[in-house]
């Protein structure tokens, strides 16, 4: 229901009200300036875009402090990334409404941020940081859409992973500290990310089965997703390796590895150690992680003949499209398996007998 009326000032006030029964009203000096406005609001209800005036003047840094509150259930690490996005968006757009945020000025932020030398995958995550926020805003009916889109995001950078040789491999494994050396294991042939190596206790490996069941990661928060969760099938000879470290070093706590004090080992002083052993090997690059490792395990399995769903199984990545994305460069050249297919074709076509 809308209605025009003067009042006795000589003001036009204009009424209406929302599908919920609320009532909003302005006043104009001229009546064809208040008929214009209810035409326009009275558009938004029908196509489902109206917002509540006074939510509508809610700014990008009001919302930040909303979002964050509810966003904090999540793990620390998380918190803490999220918080660091923030940080550049609210620079950007802070005192800014949250409806007067436009594709353009999201693109114009987003080169921006390039033209500072931000790698292209910091600049994705920050664009779809954004759009996040955006998405929790339209879903509290703060804005009617989002400014962001597959316009308006920048590409993923695409970096090729750094593969170490097998040589390499066991040089670390030969340069780390005895009482670390099953990281190094842990990473090229289970696959275990770091904080997963530093998690990992004693009971989450069946000796006796060859099996590796990653649970927690450090300190010892349980893994994020069930994916992340799946049992990793290994060897005897390293299951053997790894029980004969834990006669060698024998620990008070749970964990598989520990410090020099006793204490689980921090992510941080693993990577320091991988990255003084580094430093030993021959032809490894400085910029390679202990992540890399999980590389190397990719290269290998892909080299033994497994298909994606295999290696997918086995690095535990949610989706086989994040393997492919990662690995497919690493898989042989098809051409001569094509090629001998279709020769095997014709080399079977039956002769014509007949003559032309």
């Amino acid at each position: 229901m809308a209605s025009i009326s003067k009042r006795a000032e000589g003001m036009w006030r204009a009424r209406y009200r929302d599908h919920d029964g609320r009532e909003y009203a302005r006043h104009f000096a001229r009546k064809v300036d208040a008929q214009r406005w209810l035409d326009e609001q009275a558009s938004k209800l029908v196509t489902g875009t109206h917002i509540d005036p006074k939510l509508a003047r809610t700014t990008v840094n009001e919302w930040c402090d909303t979002w964050m509150q509810g966003y904090r259930v999540h793990r620390a690490s998380t918190v803490r990334q999220a918080e660091t996005h923030l940080v550049r968006i609210r620079k950007a757009f802070g005192p800014m409404q949250l409806g007067a945020v436009r594709p353009s000025h999201v693109r114009t932020w987003t080169a921006q941020l390039a033209a500072e030398g931000l790698s292209a995958n910091y600049v994705y995550a920050l664009h779809a940081r954004l759009a996040q926020i955006f998405a929790d805003a339209v879903h509290d009916g703060l804005v009617p859409r989002s400014p962001c889109s597959r316009r308006t995001s920048p590409r993923a950078g695409k970096q090729r992973p750094y593969v170490a040789t097998t040589e390499q491999v066991w040089a670390l494994n030969d340069a780390m500290p005895a009482h670390l050396r099953p990281a190094i294991l842990l990473g090229a042939f289970v696959g275990l990310r770091l904080a997963e190596t530093c998690g990992l206790r004693v009971t989450d490996i069946d000796f006796l089965r060859g099996i590796v069941h990653p649970a927690v990661q450090y300190p010892a928060e349980p893994l994020k997703t069930e994916t992340s969760r799946m049992p990793v099938p290994i060897p005897q000879s390293l299951a053997l390796e790894l029980s004969a470290h834990v006669k060698a070093y024998p620990s008070e706590g749970e964990w598989l590895l520990f410090n020099e004090w006793g204490d689980q080992l921090s992510p941080r002083t693993l990577q320091r150690a991988f990255n003084d052993a580094r430093k030993a090997v021959a032809g490894l690059s400085p910029a390679v992680r202990y992540h890399d490792l999980r590389h190397y395990l990719a290269s290998l399995l892909i080299a033994s003949g497994a298909d994606v769903k295999v290696v997918q199984a086995r690095l535990r990545h949610a989706s086989a499209k994040t393997t492919l994305d990662t690995y497919s460069h690493l898989w042989p050249d098809s051409d001569d398996s094509t090629r001998a297919a279709i020769e095997a074709v014709f080399a079977g076509r039956p002769r014509c007998t007949g003559t032309i």
